[in-house]
């Protein structure tokens, strides 16, 4: 997992669940695909320097950490987010909840966590399975 530069707070630790997301613009079709919780993973290193940065788009991503990846859900089907945002402490306000997924991290209250695992849990398959289908 990588951060942007300049990133120094709010990152995960060592030992910490971790839930992936993908926006909905991962798929270069904003316009058919959703934003999607599809995976469920452990941070198994604290989060450190890159040896060299990695970039995406005009994004530069300096910093990362490993993940222990327990389970992804097939492509386009994992938890639609925005389903579940009226019932998510995280985002008080439902109307402009998408800004608060403009970072690296999120996070999420330890109810807002269980509900996300529980919607979760039935999608996943083990990652090699349904690593595959995630290559572009």
């Amino acid at each position: 997992m990588a951060f942007p530069a300049g990133r120094n707070s709010g990152l995960p630790e060592k030992g910490d669940e971790i839930l992936l997301y993908t926006t909905r613009g991962c798929f270069r079709n904003p316009g058919r695909d959703r934003g999607r919780i599809m995976g469920l993973a452990t941070v198994t290193s604290e989060v450190a320097a890159l040896p060299e940065s990695v970039s995406f788009g005009d994004r530069d991503f300096t910093s990362g950490c490993t993940l222990q990846v327990h389970g992804l859900a097939p492509r386009h089907e994992g938890v639609i987010l925005a389903d579940l945002v009226p019932q998510l402490q995280v985002f008080p306000d439902p109307k402009t909840w998408s800004v608060r997924m403009r970072r690296a991290s999120l996070k999420l209250p330890e109810p807002d966590a269980d509900l996300l695992r529980r919607e979760l849990q039935p999608i996943l398959r083990t990652r090699t399975a349904v690593l595959g289908q995630y290559a572009l």
